[in-house]
């Protein structure tokens, strides 16, 4: 049977939360935000999940999932460090935060020689989405720069208990030809407000398509990766060079404009809820025991 592996981005440091909230117990019997991820992941068809995590996080990760997961799929572990840089370059002396998503998914280089979905530790998407990517993936008629994205409905991804960053996206046939990453985004009645990159206000309609980060890729993606990073850290000013991060979306935004990829987006009605406030908990527990009440998911996952 091929593999293809489902990555799980968990080196955040969950500064606004106040604590590891990848590893908050939010089920009924214990369980965090990706053992579900997992369990949807594998009943779609996935068979190896790589995490990305601090090497911090290695002890307590695997006590609090890791070791129950190898016990059903192929694991690797990846470590995110601030000094994982390309030959020459050197970790800026007072940079203590991570270079962001997208140096996160170049650590995998060289444990992923397959097609790959990428997600984020502290995000629950739901069972359409993973299905959607998986399929995706394992179609032959999807070149090797075919990649796809799953695109949430705005209205379906908000918190109540503050703002939120999304990456707004602009299509054409189904195709991703723009994602604006759109910071402030709160609901107002019947639509959202936002900040655009000049700090204005701007109004988004709860229809709009945004991505949660959620991606199908396939390995070709690690060389433009790497080939950014490098232009990335040597096109950094030094105000840049303490905080500024390499993002994912940005680098599939380019990529698309460069016309080196194309990116198609699976619209997916899956309701996004994850802990982004120490507020959020509350509502995340009570969603996950209305889905175990429903029958999605079963009372204990892994049992």
């Amino acid at each position: 049977m091929s593999t293809t592996t489902l990555v799980i981005m968990a080196a955040g440091m969950g500064s606004r939360f106040g604590g590891i909230k990848q590893l908050e117990p939010v089920g009924p019997s214990g369980e965090i935000i990706m053992d579900y991820s997992i369990y949807d992941a594998i009943e779609a068809g996935f068979n190896k999940v790589v995490f990305i995590i601090r090497k911090d996080l290695e002890k307590d990760f695997k006590e609090i999932i890791g070791n129950r997961i190898e016990k059903l799929v192929e694991v690797e572990y990846v470590f995110q460090e601030l000094d994982d840089l390309p030959a020459g370059i050197h970790k800026p002396e007072e940079r203590t935060k991570p270079w962001g998503t997208g140096q996160a998914v170049l650590c995998c280089k060289d444990f992923i020689k397959e097609p790959f979905a990428v997600i984020n530790a502290d995000d629950y998407y739901g069972k359409e989405s993973i299905a959607l990517i998986y399929k995706f993936l394992n179609d032959p008629s999807f070149g090797e720069n075919h990649y796809c994205m799953a695109g949430f409905i705005l209205g379906n991804t908000l918190s109540d208990n503050g703002t939120v960053t999304r990456g707004v996206c602009k299509g054409d046939n189904g195709l991703l030809k723009d994602i604006v990453e759109t910071s402030g985004i709160q609901q107002v009645n019947d639509h959202a407000v936002a900040k655009n990159s000049n700090g204005d206000e701007i109004t988004l309609d709860l229809k709009n398509l945004v991505s949660m980060n959620m991606w199908g890729f396939k390995p070709g993606l690690f060389t433009e990766l790497e080939k950014g990073f490098t232009e990335f850290l040597l096109n950094l000013t030094e105000e840049d060079k303490l905080k500024k991060e390499y993002l994912l979306p940005e680098v599939v935004g380019s990529l698309i404009k460069k016309g080196t990829i194309n990116v198609s987006i699976l619209q997916t009605s899956d309701r996004w809820f994850g802990v982004t406030y120490k507020e959020d908990k509350e509502t995340v527990v009570n969603s996950f025991q209305a889905l175990v009440d429903q029958g999605v998911y079963p009372e204990k996952l892994f049992a």
